[in-house]
Order: structure tokens, then C-alpha cells, then sequence
């Protein structure tokens, strides 16, 4: 076995896979290590890919040529597009996945990748020389060199589970947890912290009362994560079902808060406030008399359901006799308990936007490691650092995505700006640009950019070059077309849409709130056969085209104001100035200013505590 390689990535998670295929496939030799081989691509908590903003990322990373979202299309049980009664900048997919199949996919797809290979092991020790990392060490003593490091721990690192007043060492239940390396890097002057997160009970479904339930079943249209053709649902589709806590329910959890490790001082790092427990629910909001629950599979062939809502880290005991008082969960036999779990993370301050340290050269950290929460999060920075660590290898200019072109820009510019208090996790509301960062266009924002590092396939290039062309032909069809009011008025009139006294375009027919591009086909044979000539994927281009032109004035709008503020994004300064000396700066400014380092004038504006007077002063200190 040879024991050197260009890239060692640490952890075989969501970020750690991401970051390690993406590597291999730019050309970098690259091992991954990972304590289990059983457990590649284990979905810890929930068994589900996307969500609200979550979503938005999962596309991203499958236009730059990730895999998260192949891997959740072939083994999605579930599939839904959230928040349809708003916007399209709104629109969210998720997906429901089964577990092990997940994992299989995930080690189908690793095991296939060329320049990649595995060794199941654990990583003590990281090995530097002058400032760069070198290698590693690990469990079994084996040293290994490498040009770049890529840590992607989770939740492993220094694990502790709680079970009530029960503490349990581990990095996840019935595994073990990772010590050495956060004491190393504490030791060379990284800052690191503890956080908190948590996960329900996996309840035995024959024993649950699906009838008592409201029932939420799946789409079935042509949405999907991957914007490859080939990229197709192939399981049974299952439903998710939906039923409440009571005020029974939440007085048998109050009885138990003393032996809640949440509440009775044991548990003292940061827990995430976007996705609490059923405990903190209860407390926080004491008079709401009820919750929503989610009773989610986790397969085709299981009988295990996750209770979406019911994150627990109470007593065995007081968990099984709150959720009998739960309508459909009276008699339910639990798989395992809900636990809370602590583990170290690293201040993403100390971070570069393509997560290399500061203060390690060729060292990378990615995903919870960061602070951050969820699957997604974690595959858009284990994608960017992967990337980044194949780039420090080879040479190149590394590789960053701006708040204006990806979610996966925010995500990491938040991190590396702003740092984090709290487990963080993406939101819509988090993009000043999310008109521009639509599910629906990621590949166009993306693919080509990703092809020309060497990560997006030939393949996928040329899948967008054909959209493309389809798309703009529809657009050009539609802008040039004029139709005539007896061609259309009775169909206006049959949709509650104002008659046309003179011809229009067809385009500002689009533009009505009333009528869509697939609506008006049902009147215009001649559109109807533009249509059907785009051939496959011809919902998906409709689609898109439809938003581009209801929304062309609003996105032109957003484009303006992104570009002016990209001005501040070219503005180098880091090691430019000297902040401590410049006394016409708030001592908040220079104290702040110090601490980020920031790489340009754009990122100092976007510091906590950095005023607009403060801009103005570095746009001088730079000569403007």
C-alpha cells in the first residue's frame, strides 16, 4: 500500500464524500478515511435531502458535478417542491431517501471513482512542516503523507451522547467517538468550541396507527435534484404521514425536564435554535397547546419511521410515555431512543472562502467541523473544499462562489465573515440575491463554470448547451409570436383573464398572473407543437423559461444592484493595511478587522460591527 497521496480527506460524511470525489475526479490522487466502510454517506439524523434553501444547495452541487443529488434521484422514496404558493425564488425540493440504500449508492459511487481509494481507520494525529500540513497519523499507527488535508469530522470529534442523566461516548450511537485532533489544533493556536445537536426516536411502523394520521403523499411530476437526464427516481414511492402533540403530551415531558440534560445544567454548549427539541418547543413556547409531527420512512424495505418534530434527549421512559399520549402513537415500540449529542467544532473565522486555514497551509475543514448543520451545508463546503485542496496541488486560482452566484457562496462567506453563536443552517432569507439563485437555474449559473476547472463531465456540459438552445428557442417563439383576439378571447374569458381588444405578443400573455406557457399550449395548436418539438425535458424547459419571462424585469433588476456591490468584491486588502493603527476606526472595527482579516473591502462591509463610516474609511486608506 503506498502512503503518499495528493489529498487525504477525514471522514467519509456528507461533506468528506463530496469533497473526496470531487477531488478524484479533477485528477488528484486521494484516500478517504473513515472509521466505518459500512456507514459511508450514513444519514445520521433524518432521512431526507433538501428543504428550504437546503434544497437550492443540493442543485448547486449537482451542476458543479457533485453527487448528492444523483445519489438522493436513484434512492428517493419521497419526492416534494416546497413552498409552490410562493415564488419561484421561493420553491424548495425535498426528498425523502431510504437509508441504506443511501449508503449503498454512496459506496457504489466512491468504490467507481477513479483515483480514489479508502481506508477504514482512524486519524489521530495530523503531521505539519513550516506552516503546511504534511499527513497523518492514525489509530493504527500508520503515517501517511499528503499534499492537502481535508477534515470532515462531524459530529466525532470528542463525541459525547446524552440519554437523559445517561452520557454515552461517541460520534454517533453505537459508534465511537474521535480524540487528538482538536487538542492538536488547540495547541497550534486554532480557536475551538462545543456544540449541541440532536435526533428523534426511529419508531417500529406495525405498531404505529396509520388510520389516526393524515396522510402527505409525494409528487410525481418531472422535478427531481440531478439535471441529468439519466438521473431518475427508481423506488417505490412511500407517504410521510402527519399527526400532533396534545396537552397531555406536553405535561408528561414537563414532569421529566429535571432529568433533561438541556435543562438541568449538563448540557452547556450551543444547541441549534431552527431546529429544537421537543423540550425546549414546550418551554419556549408554552402556549402553544400543540405541534406538528412527521412520521417519516426511513425505506422500502423497513419498518423504521423517524419522528420528524420529537428531537429528545429526555429519559428513555419519559420519551416512551409522552409519545403514547400521541393520537396514532399509543402503542408504539420504539427502535431506539431520541439523544442529544456535544462535539467540537472549529471558529470558521480562521477560515479562507476556499476553507483552507489561515493559519495551516493546504488544510481544509468542511462541514459541521464549521459549525454548520444539515447534509447539505456540508456537501457544498466538502464540494468547495475538494475543489480548493485539488487546486493547492496542482496549481490554479482556488475556486470561490459569490453571495450573487450560488447558495453555497453564502453559506460560506456567512461562515468565514461572520462566524457562527449557534449551529448554523441555510435560509432562503439568508441571500440578498435569491431571485438570482432560483432551484430551477442552478445549472445555468453553475455548469459551465464547474467544466472549466475540470469537474463537470463533457456529458453534463453539453446537456446544458442543448437546454440552452431549446430554451432559447421557446423564448424567441414567444417574443415573436403575435396571436389575434378571436384566436384566444373565449380562452381568456374561460380563465378569468381580461379579453384582448388588439393582437400581442404571446410572451404578454405569459406575463399574466393568470396563465401559463403549458395553459395557453391547450388553445394555441401552434405553440402546443413548439412544445413537443423541445422533446425530452420539455416540462423542465417550459418551466424555466415561464419564470425568465414573468420575472425578466425583477431578476434585470436584482443583476444591477449585485454588480455594483461585486465592485467592493475587487478591492483586495488583506495584508494591506495595518487596522490597529488606523485610530479614525471604531475600536470595535479595528478589533473585528484584525480577527477576519478579511480578503476584500466587500467582505469587511459584511462583518458584524463594521459600519458604513468604516468602508468609507478603508475606501480611502485604498485610495478608492
Amino acid at each position: 500500500m503506498d502512503f503518499k497521496y495528493d489529498i487525504i480527506v477525514i471522514g467519509a460524511g456528507h461533506a468528506g464524500n463530496e469533497a473526496a470525489c470531487a477531488a478524484a475526479n479533477m485528477g488528484s490522487k486521494t484516500l478517504l478515511i473513515t472509521m466505518d466502510m459500512n456507514k459511508i454517506g450514513q444519514m445520521s439524523c433524518n432521512p431526507a435531502v433538501g428543504g428550504i434553501a437546503k434544497g437550492q444547495i443540493v442543485r448547486e452541487i449537482d451542476a458543479l458535478g457533485g453527487q448528492m443529488g444523483i445519489i438522493t434521484d436513484r434512492t428517493a422514496i419521497q419526492f416534494r417542491m416546497l413552498n409552490r404558493s410562493k415564488g419561484p425564488a421561493m420553491w424548495s425540493p425535498r426528498s425523502q431517501s431510504d437509508r441504506q440504500k443511501f449508503i449503498q449508492e454512496w459506496i457504489k459511487t466512491i468504490t467507481s471513482t477513479p483515483n480514489l481509494f479508502i481506508l477504514q481507520d482512524t486519524v489521530t494525529q495530523l503531521t505539519f512542516n513550516n506552516g503546511a500540513v504534511t499527513g497523518v497519523i492514525t489509530a493504527l499507527g500508520i503515517e501517511m503523507k499528503a499534499k492537502s488535508v481535508v477534515l470532515t469530522a462531524g459530529t466525532f470529534l470528542s463525541g459525547l451522547m446524552h440519554f437523559g442523566k445517561t452520557q454515552l461516548i461517541g460520534g454517533r450511537i453505537s459508534e465511537p467517538a474521535s480524540f487528538g485532533i482538536t487538542e492538536q489544533l488547540k495547541s497550534v493556536g486554532f480557536i475551538s468550541d462545543r456544540m449541541k445537536t440532536g435526533t428523534p426516536c426511529r419508531i417500529d411502523g406495525r405498531s404505529i396507527d396509520f388510520d389516526k394520521m393524515s396522510e402527505q403523499k409525494g409528487e410525481t411530476d418531472f422535478h427531481k435534484f440531478s439535471f441529468l437526464e439519466e438521473s431518475i427516481r427508481q423506488l417505490k414511492q412511500m407517504s410521510c404521514w402527519i399527526t400532533n402533540t396534545n396537552e397531555t403530551t406536553h405535561a408528561e415531558i414537563r414532569k421529566g425536564l429535571g432529568d433533561s440534560p438541556l435543562f438541568n445544567g449538563q448540557i452547556q454548549s450551543i444547541g441549534p435554535r431552527y431546529c429544537p427539541s421537543i423540550e425546549t418547543k414546550i418551554v419556549t413556547f408554552a402556549d402553544k397547546l400543540s405541534h406538528q409531527l412527521f412520521l417519516e420512512p426511513e425505506g422500502v424495505d423497513s419498518q423504521e419511521y423517524y419522528l420528524n418534530g420529537f428531537s429528545s434527549s429526555l429519559p428513555l421512559q419519559v420519551q416512551i410515555a409522552a409519545i403514547h399520549t400521541i393520537e396514532g402513537l399509543e402503542n408504539a415500540q420504539l427502535f431506539r431512543p431520541g439523544y442529544a449529542i456535544e462535539y467540537d467544532f472549529f471558529d470558521p473565522t480562521q477560515l479562507k472562502h476556499s476553507l483552507e486555514t489561515k493559519r495551516i497551509k493546504n488544510l481544509f475543514f468542511a462541514g459541521q467541523v464549521n459549525g454548520t448543520t444539515g447534509y447539505e451545508e456540508a456537501g457544498g463546503q466538502g464540494l468547495i473544499a475538494g475543489i480548493n485542496a485539488h487546486i493547492n496541488c496542482h496549481g490554479g486560482d482556488e475556486f470561490t462562489l459569490g453571495r450573487d452566484e450560488a447558495y453555497i457562496g453564502v453559506l460560506i462567506d456567512d461562515l468565514v465573515t461572520k462566524g457562527v453563536d449557534e449551529p448554523y443552517r441555510m435560509f432562503t432569507s439568508r441571500a440578498e440575491y435569491r431571485l438570482l439563485l432560483r432551484q430551477d437555474d442552478a445549472d445555468m449559473r453553475l455548469t459551465e463554470k464547474g467544466y472549466s476547472i475540470g469537474l463537470t463531465t463533457k456529458n453534463r456540459f453539453d446537456q446544458l448547451q442543448i437546454k440552452k438552445e431549446k430554451q432559447a428557442v421557446l423564448t424567441d417563439f414567444l417574443k415573436s409570436s403575435s396571436v389575434k383576439p378571436n384566436d384566444i378571447n373565449s380562452f381568456l374569458a374561460e380563465n378569468n383573464s381580461s379579453e384582448l381588444k388588439h393582437g400581442c405578443k404571446l410572451s404578454d400573455l405569459v406575463l399574466r398572473p393568470q396563465l401559463g406557457i403549458e395553459m395557453l399550449a391547450e388553445a394555441l395548436p401552434a405553440l402546443q407543437e413548439k412544445i413537443d418539438e423541445i422533446g425530452s425535458r420539455k416540462e423542465e424547459i417550459v418551466e424555466a423559461t415561464e419564470v425568465l419571462l414573468k420575472y425578466e424585469g425583477y431578476i434585470e433588476r436584482e443583476k444591477l444592484i449585485a454588480e455594483k456591490l461585486q465592485r467592493l468584491e475587487h478591492i483586495n486588502i488583506r495584508g494591506r493595511i495595518d487596522y490597529s493603527s488606523i485610530q479614525s476606526l471604531s475600536t470595535e472595527a479595528r478589533q473585528k478587522l484584525n480577527k477576519i482579516d478579511p480578503e476584500t473591502i466587500g467582505q469587511a462591509s459584511r462583518i458584524p460591527g463594521i459600519s458604513p463610516s468604516d468602508v468609507n474609511i478603508l475606501l480611502v486608506m485604498m485610495g478608492r
